[in-house]
């Protein structure tokens, strides 16, 4: 009887363990699957066991769920070396308590969803390469513990929303980009202090190594003083405590002090006592204004002398009397042979800067045309001129000299830029292509705007060719931040040129490493960064192409909300001839098998997760010229409408 009891209550056990492992929340499931779509590379294949038709995602790797398994509680993924994007689906886990990314290499923006958690305990993103400013809603955190976003590249002020979270016992934020006062993050109002300054404080705390200004709160003053290195901060109660030097500050000279309780008669006498001769008084007087002569003499010369180069003196911080400046000297060499612009030039040939033909939250481009002179294409930055530093003007002119040593057939040539103060201008000039992106043609579904396959092919070779320059001919090389459809032009022979509109990015993101801010006292410091070089990712490049070659045979964009990513969806048919075709653009009525079969496989290559192993560009570009034919007569082969094609480019 007993055996039996025992029997059906483990029955019984292995029944609800059955039933409970497919109970957890449909949404909760595909914000996890999200999540995994939105991470590219996983060089450690953690997220392999990550199959809802293989197993429960309560066990998969780094998920817990609740006792009853119908909820996540905890994703914990540290030195994963993930490389990809926070899915804002994530915010769909309501139940959340720990969400530990720590040590990856996750890109982009916090999104503002991952902080609406209400059960949340603790956030670990850090070290990782996370961009862009902490979102205000992480005030929506309420039971929050512990919040680690150090070692990223975070910009912005501290959102006074962090005053809200009451529970807060641990913040990390040091190693990042933000900016301005500490005190902004304190209080949510002068009336109602909040969050770090209860008398429940902070037990660990950590601001080092940003661009940190003011004063520390008093009620912070408690915290090492190793919490606020690397900034531009002091004390308030300056006399209990020395101010804090700012990074690259030299310390100040020590000062004679005079005893308060000294009388004037003794003071004088004492020095009365030991006066010196008058003869010799005068002879030390003629000396010493000889030496200042010879002094200021030679700081006239310096001065002169640096006089003669081209400096940049723009406010960091604008003042009323004029006295915050930081000076960068710009090497004149740097573009003497890049043409410069003047806006009026450029406000004519774009029509008053009406004639718009894109745009980000970056920047603008217009179209225009020089007179008796080519089409162009002008880029102009969206930047307020006081956010417009000495490091910026730097970067922006290192930026035109590393477009301006371009030159190959398939490289968007740059004519030259425009740098002006009245009104603030700075702007790109490139040589226009009249046929507009690849992006346009690929997703038109007009009459008349599809490509025939060896027309795509051409262009495939095209692009390939160019990033070969980009990556091999080029010294040092030279990488598109952003690959993709929109990035490649089109001539009027539907030749494509590369072009890095999205330069400008390059340009902010390596400028706030190397940026200065403005001491309490009006002095400037300057964080010890060294100025980098341009952020090369060849093999990020490669990866892009493989998804660019996939979007050139689709038709297909590289991700829509209804299809999701079109990776995902391709790796089914790559590897396997017999539904290969499937890849191929529906529009398309012909098509060679032959160069199917080489694209595919040039795309596996490009898109292997293990970054090393992804071959170069030379290696690519060999391939798809070696094995694709592209000439006229295939092309006549492959369709008769390849007749009418060719009527046209004649």
């Amino acid at each position: 009887m007993k055996l039996c009891t025992s029997l059906l209550l483990l029955g019984l056990v292995s029944t609800l363990s059955l039933v409970s492992s497919y109970t957890l929340s449909s949404n909760e499931v595909s914000s996890l699957m999200s999540f995994k779509r939105a991470i590219y590379d996983d060089p450690f294949q953690v997220l392999s066991n990550w199959d809802i038709v293989e197993s429960d995602p309560c066990n998969w790797f780094g998920v817990s769920c609740t006792m009853a398994r119908d909820h996540v509680i905890k994703i914990n993924i540290s030195g994963a070396s993930l490389r990809g994007f926070l899915a804002p689906e994530l915010g769909q886990i309501t139940y959340l308590q720990e969400l530990v990314l720590h040590g990856n290499n996750l890109i982009g923006t916090i999104p503002k969803e991952l902080c609406m958690f209400k059960s949340l305990k603790v956030l670990d993103l850090g070290l990782n390469q996370l961009l862009g400013p902490i979102p205000p809603e992480i005030g929506n955190l309420t039971q929050v513990i512990n919040i680690n976003l150090q070692s990223n590249g975070l910009t912005g002020r501290l959102p006074p929303e962090l005053g809200n979270l009451r529970y807060l016992q641990e913040l990390r934020l040091d190693r990042n980009r933000l900016q301005g006062p500490v005190m902004h993050g304190m209080f949510a109002s002068k009336e109602n202090v909040t969050g770090f300054c209860r008398s429940s404080r902070l037990k660990v705390a950590d601001f080092s190594y940003n661009f940190l200004v003011g004063s520390i709160p008093k009620c912070l003053e408690y915290l090492p003083r190793l919490s606020f290195q690397g900034n531009c901060l002091q004390s308030k109660d300056t006399k209990q405590r020395p101010p804090m030097q700012c990074a690259g500050a030299s310390p100040a000279k020590s000062q004679p002090v005079v005893n308060p309780n000294l009388q004037p008669t003794e003071y004088v006498s004492k020095h009365h006592r030991a006066s010196k001769p008058i003869w010799l008084l005068a002879l030390e007087i003629i000396t010493g204004t000889m030496v200042g002569s010879l002094f200021l003499v030679a700081i006239l010369a310096v001065f002169q002398r640096y006089n003669k180069k081209s400096s940049i003196i723009i406010p960091w911080k604008k003042s009323a009397s004029q006295k915050d400046h930081t000076t960068v000297y710009i090497d004149p060499e740097m573009l003497k042979d890049v043409r410069r612009y003047s806006r009026q030039e450029l406000e004519v040939a774009c029509e008053d800067f009406s004639n718009i033909i894109g745009s980000s939250p970056d920047s603008v481009v217009y179209k225009g045309t020089m007179k008796a002179g080519p089409e162009i294409a002008v880029i102009s930055l969206c930047i307020r001129e006081e956010y417009w530093t000495g490091y910026l003007e730097l970067y922006f002119q290192r930026e035109v000299a590393d477009l301006a040593r371009l030159d190959h057939d398939n490289v968007g040539k740059l004519l030259g830029y425009c740098r002006e103060d009245i009104p603030f201008t700075r702007m790109l000039v490139f040589e226009y292509a009249s046929n507009g992106t690849l992006h346009e043609y690929l997703h038109c579904y007009e009459e008349g705007c599809q490509f025939s396959w060896t027309r795509r092919m051409k262009i495939a070779i095209g692009i390939a060719r160019g990033l070969k320059y980009l990556h091999t001919e080029v010294e040092p090389p030279f990488t598109i931040s952003e690959l993709n459809s929109s990035a490649v032009y089109l001539t009027e022979e539907f030749s494509p040129k590369l072009v890095d509109f999205e330069s400008w990015k390059t340009i902010l993101e390596r400028s706030e490493k190397n940026s200065g801010s403005i001491g309490s006292q009006g002095a400037i410091c300057v964080l010890p960064n060294s100025l980098e070089a341009r952020h090369l990712d060849t093999k990020g490049n490669v990866y892009a192409f493989g998804v660019l070659l996939l979007e050139i045979i689709s038709g297909r964009p590289p991700y829509c909300k209804d299809k999701g990513y079109l990776v995902d969806w391709a790796k089914d048919y790559l590897e396997m001839a017999d539904v290969m075709s499937q890849l191929v653009d529906p529009e398309l009525k012909h098509f060679r098998f032959d160069d199917l079969k080489v694209i595919c496989e040039v795309i596996t290559l490009c898109i292997n997760p293990e970054t090393t192993a992804r071959p170069s560009m030379r290696e690519l570009c060999s391939m798809l010229e070696s094995r694709i034919d592209t000439s006229v007569s295939m092309e006549l082969k492959s369709s008769s409408l390849a007749w009418a094609e060719l009527a046209l480019l004649s």
